[in-house]
């Protein structure tokens, strides 16, 4: 049976490589924050033929008008999201997109104001550290007959660092994609952090739930080696549910159109993380606890 137990730093190192350069963009430029964070306007028209979403912006640009993104919604449809702007000035962006490209449909038109964001943004944070705190509580409840000296509070400790190292992993990643390409965090991203935050926990506790059962039958191992058993048997559990969710995900990315193209992104990268986060760093982090407790 492979050690991975012993490979624990690797695994360590291996996670500190794909976060440090999102830590570093996160640090430097922060996240690029749509419209449902910092208010705005969104509008969405469809055109007579298809065209070239950066001769739409810079067309605006050059009027005067500050224009976060455009984003393809249909064949001739885009979604123009923008700063704040008044009902006058909605009208002339209109006109204007109807001398320079034929006739506009408006399809709709909604605007965010800076207070909406601002509770948008607090609730999503909210949400993070109440599902953090639930699942301490219930990891520790639900293993509270572990065997001593392993503990339930541990097990509990554990999931949520490996829960955040996902967390980490999708908004570092999400800071470079905005700073260089310009991708926006919306409802969709936190929507798609929270999802992410449930596989990745469920995951854990699959391992985790291994370990529990296997720990009264081999009392006299190290909890390393029950660690080394319980990873081996639920491996392939974990890639082959991991697996299926991705191919999901890469259907909608090819086929799920501009809309939801970044949420997609977003799931596929957190769970990709996460399943790596729960096979291999919570149960790590596990061992190298009960280790300097001398387990």
């Amino acid at each position: 049976m492979t050690d991975l137990m012993g490979k624990k730093w690797w695994f360590f190192g291996i996670s500190l490589l794909v976060i440090l350069p999102g830590l570093i963009s996160l640090v430097f430029h922060g996240l690029n924050l749509g419209i449902d964070f910092i208010g705005g306007t969104l509008l969405e028209y469809k055109f007579e033929k298809n065209l070239d979403r950066n001769t739409i912006k810079q067309t605006l640009i050059s009027h005067g008008v500050d224009v976060s993104s455009i984003t393809d919604s249909g064949p001739t449809t885009y979604i123009i999201k923008t700063k704040p702007l008044p009902a006058p000035r909605i009208s002339q962006v209109k006109d204007l997109l109807g001398q320079q490209f034929g006739k506009v449909e408006e399809i709709r038109v909604e605007s965010v104001g800076p207070v909406i964001g601002s509770e948008t943004t607090k609730n999503a944070f909210i949400a993070l550290i109440l599902a953090s705190l639930m699942i301490v509580v219930y990891l520790a409840l639900a293993f509270r007959k572990v065997p001593r000296p392993a503990s339930s509070w541990r097990f509990g400790v554990t999931a949520v660092i490996a829960l955040l190292h996902d967390v980490l992993v999708l908004a570092g990643i999400f800071s470079i994609l905005g700073y260089f390409w310009g991708v926006e965090i919306d409802v969709l991203f936190v929507t798609a952090m929270l999802t992410v935050i449930g596989f990745s926990v469920h995951d854990t506790i699959v391992v985790f739930d291994r370990i529990r059962e296997n720990l009264p039958k081999h009392l006299s191992r190290k909890f390393s080696e029950v660690a080394n058993i319980s990873v081996t048997q639920t491996l392939a559990r974990s890639l082959n549910t991991s697996l299926t969710v991705v191919f999901v995900l890469l259907a909608l990315l090819l086929f799920g159109g501009e809309t939801i193209r970044w949420f997609v992104v977003a799931l596929l990268v957190g769970i990709i993380s996460g399943t790596y986060s729960s096979i291999f760093n919570a149960t790590a982090l596990l061992d190298l606890w009960e280790e300097r407790l001398g387990h």
